[in-house]
């Protein structure tokens, strides 16, 4: 089997999952989010764009209903002995076998708990559960449940997130090699992704954002390549990824000479990420170190380009995104704990100069400061 934890850690995790249940008032709980799936159990896969569900009991019983292509592939990577599939067919309900699977765990006339909020739960089939699950059971929405107890990681998870910080800078250190007038920016994104899995890494949940000239500005990955100009900007998001857990990095390169907009954009970050980094210790919330962020750009002159966030948690994620639960906005109340893992992201896009800056890495939280996972040095990249 390939299990990235020993047993020992994943029966942790469900008793934690367990003792949550009881605590709400739950019977048990209906899982659609592959990262819960991965946490409790192991199983590794991108099928839950397909419909699936793990359901736990407050009782232990441990029962997963997918596909067939997925049958070993939760075999081989999880722990989970009780697997059902559903049947592919014109006409399939595989939320009345869900149903069915429900009711052979004596489920009938319980209180579940339900992860609405998920990707892996479209609207048309969140339809479909409601309606086959309509007076077999009581359903509450319960999607951050698990969220909330794997948001503190073990230490066998840190060794994981440690490692995928390692990946993080081999991939910009990469990136960086490549980086120079009439580069092609399809090549610098080689180099960072050959970067990350040469050395053992994983896919990233989400795709690399690269973009330079005016694509500088852009938070998300969009399709088309550029070749680097002599005097030019090149925004690099990124993440080192291992057994699924991420490092994001986030830079700006300057290519030629900066002028004073990238250097004032520079001191603004460079400050802000400061402030934010005495902030993000056990004791505060979240909103805390939003509030540090939106003072320090202020403060600069950036408020009009900065964002109205600076950063989320980190961990397990899949597909479509590695962004995690708790998020870095105004009046966020979620507690910061030891061995939480967040990224913290300073980015200022300014559209009517078509200037951006952007600087950013990973932080594990710790009893009194916060452990950088990036070793890079902070000032300003210049090629």
């Amino acid at each position: 089997m390939a299990l990235h934890f020993d047993r020992s850690e994943y029966k942790a995790r469900i008793a934690r999952v367990r003792r949550a249940l009881i605590a709400d008032g739950l019977d048990g709980l209906l899982m659609f989010q592959q990262e819960s799936m991965y946490y409790l159990t192991g199983y590794d896969t991108f099928g839950f764009c397909f419909f699936q569900c793990l359901y736990l009991g407050a009782d232990g019983k441990l029962s997963l209903l997918t596909r067939a292509p997925d049958l070993r592939q939760a075999q081989h990577t999880s722990i989970i002995e009780d697997i059902r599939i559903w049947t592919d067919a014109a006409g399939a309900e595989p939320a009345r076998q869900l149903r069915d699977m429900l009711a052979s765990l004596g489920a009938k006339g319980k209180r579940l708990g339900i992860e609405t909020n998920s990707y892996g739960l479209t609207h048309f089939n969140g339809r479909a559960v409601d309606d086959a699950l309509s007076g077999f059971c009581t359903l509450s929405e319960a999607t951050g449940l698990v969220d909330r107890i794997r948001v503190v990681k073990s230490e066998a998870e840190l060794k994981y997130v440690r490692k995928a910080g390692r990946l993080a800078d081999l991939a910009l250190a990469a990136g960086i090699e490549e980086t120079r007038a009439g580069a092609d920016e399809g090549r610098i994104l080689a180099a960072q992704q050959a970067a990350i899995f040469a050395a053992g890494g994983d896919y990233p949940a989400n795709e690399f954002i690269i973009g330079s000239g005016r694509d500088a500005l852009l938070s998300r990955y969009k399709s088309g390549r550029r070749k680097l100009a002599k005097n030019d900007q090149l925004t690099l998001e990124f993440a080192g990824a291992f057994r699924h857990y991420h490092a994001a990095l986030m830079r700006t390169i300057v290519i030629g000479k900066p002028g004073k907009a990238h250097e004032k954009m520079d001191e603004a970050c460079r400050a802000a990420l400061k402030a934010c980094e005495a902030v993000l210790r056990p004791g505060n919330v979240a909103g805390d170190v939003f509030d540090a962020h939106a003072r320090i750009m202020d403060e600069h002159g950036m408020k009009a380009h900065r964002y109205n966030a600076c950063g989320y948690s980190l961990g397990a994620k899949f597909t479509p995104s590695w962004m995690d639960y708790p998020m870095f906005f105004t009046g966020n109340p979620a507690p910061l704990a030891r061995n939480q893992v967040f990224f913290l992201h300073m980015i200022l896009m300014d559209s009517d100069n078509g200037r951006a800056f952007s600087l950013g890495r990973t932080y594990i939280v710790g009893h009194a400061k916060a452990e950088p996972l990036s070793k890079y040095p902070l000032g300003m990249i210049l090629r």
